[in-house]
């Protein structure tokens, strides 16, 4: 046997990337979070949450390999290993990382052409959107809010899309910390100092409330309020950092800062 043929999939990103490497017939089970692609959802089993999971779920599809995500499935990862399963846990927190991942799961899977063909086209969607962000001259602030109670700015790999965008990270001393805990705004007139000119809810794994945000005490003066510059980058699109957070999140934060340059600055893109 030259590669794995069944994978435990225990986080969205891996799912993803092994479908669009045209190796789907790999994976033996899926994150219940699943949502890319939405066949996965009716082709495969679903063995997991994303920081609860049951051993025993996940030996039944009897993989020969388990791909995990950051330190909040280590636990279940040396679980894995302690049964003899292989493991690989990712930890990629920057985009650079998102093209490593997927080079490493093409070599996993021994479809190394198909990993270097979707780098080259994920590539081509970052340098298009850093061309796009090189004809303005002004850079808006941008407040990335991953969750709402308490206030949470976004993580690594969001603030790095809103640089490339042509935006500038409301809270970069937050951003940089991989816990989310690390990265709570204790006091929401924070924000409202900031004066971000763009904010981007993303509440990771539910339905981003805009009017709630309006109705904050002291935010109305906030100039993304002032010029209704609130938006959703739904999380399935920017929180798993996969290709799609690339074709999607990243092609999204793109156009809202396209949209402010029109409709604050007066640039027409």
């Amino acid at each position: 046997m030259s590669h794995y043929r069944r994978i435990a999939c225990l986080s969205t990103e891996s799912v993803e990337t092994l479908y669009a490497l045209g190796a789907e017939d790999c994976i033996a089970g899926i994150s219940g979070f699943t949502v890319r692609p939405p066949r996965a959802r009716t082709e495969k089993p679903k063995i997991s949450g994303f920081s609860s999971s049951k051993l025993e779920r996940i030996l039944a599809v009897e993989p020969d390999l388990a791909i995990g995500f950051c330190n909040l499935q280590a636990d279940i990862c040396r679980d894995l290993a302690l049964a003899g399963i292989e493991v690989h846990l990712f930890n990629q927190r920057d985009v650079a990382g998102i093209l490593r991942m997927v080079r490493v799961l093409a070599a996993l899977v021994d479809r190394q052409p198909s990993g270097e063909q979707l780098v080259s086209e994920l590539q081509a969607h970052i340098d298009a959107v850093r061309q796009r962000a090189a004809q303005w001259q002004r850079r808006p602030v941008i407040y990335f809010e991953e969750w709402n109670e308490p206030l949470m700015s976004g993580i690594g790999w969001a603030a790095e899309m809103i640089t490339l965008a042509g935006g500038t990270d409301a809270f970069p001393e937050l951003s940089i910390h991989q816990s989310a805990k690390q990265r709570i705004i204790a006091d929401p007139q924070e924000v409202v100092r900031r004066a971000p000119d763009i904010i981007i809810g993303s509440w990771c794994g539910k339905k981003f409330q805009p009017d709630s945000v309006r109705n904050r005490p002291g935010w109305d003066a906030i100039p993304a309020l002032q010029n209704n510059m609130l938006f959703e980058i739904k999380s399935p699109d920017i929180l798993s950092p996969g290709p799609s957070a690339i074709t999607e999140g990243l092609a999204q934060i793109s156009a809202i800062v396209a949209q402010w340059q029109q409709r604050v600055v007066g640039i027409t893109p």
